[in-house]
């Protein structure tokens, strides 16, 4: 089964069924890429933001990073705009966002659409979350990624997906799923919040 072939039969089943995908995989100690250094050779990757326009990123960053990930605790976010439980996660990921950006965190979010931009860009534009009683679009820059992308991280099982990546570059975490609030407080533990 091709990327493409498992999204199509990953949007044809039930939340509930892709948890109980997701917690069995758990279950069996599936963990990724837990602590592995990335240099630049392990993850170099080409993509297009939401506008077309061509994104090279080199993990750990160095000179000239776009978006800029240099000496930043970064969450890379797997997600697409028609998986319930990555649009029910995308409000305390703006938050976070909001509330950690100017601490040294960033959030870099990876559509993994089969449309990509044509549906991504005006989901990320128009689309307006209820966070802390605002509604607020997401803030925090979003590329469009590809199963190539995907096998950068360790590949994927299920959207959302994050990797959670230190200061220098080293993968401390892998979730599957929607990030948690001991998720969010490890990051804030890394941050020195």
């Amino acid at each position: 089964m091709d990327g493409n072939e498992a999204r199509r039969y990953a949007k044809n089943l039930s939340a509930g069924a892709v948890l109980a995908v997701a917690v069995a995989f758990a279950a069996l100690g599936f963990s990724g890429c837990a602590k592995q250094k990335l240099t630049s050779s392990d993850v170099s990757l080409s993509f297009n933001d939401t506008h077309g326009n061509n994104i090279s990123l080199k993990l750990p960053c160095t000179d000239n990073c776009v978006p800029s990930l240099k000496g930043k605790v970064v969450l890379v976010n797997f997600w697409a705009t028609w998986c319930d439980p990555c649009r029910g996660e995308i409000p305390s990921l703006i938050e976070f966002q909001r509330k950690y950006a100017d601490k040294g965190f960033t959030l870099l979010g990876i559509a993994m659409d089969d449309d990509g931009a044509k549906v991504v860009e005006p989901f990320v534009k128009n689309t307006k979350f209820d966070v802390s009683g605002q509604k607020m679009t997401m803030n925090y820059p979003i590329v469009i990624g590809s199963d190539s992308v995907a096998d950068k991280f360790g590949g994927l099982i299920g959207y959302p997906t994050s990797v959670l990546l230190t200061r220098d570059g080293k993968i401390v975490k892998r979730i599957i799923g929607p990030v948690s609030s001991e998720d969010f407080q490890q990051i804030r533990n890394m941050l020195g919040s």
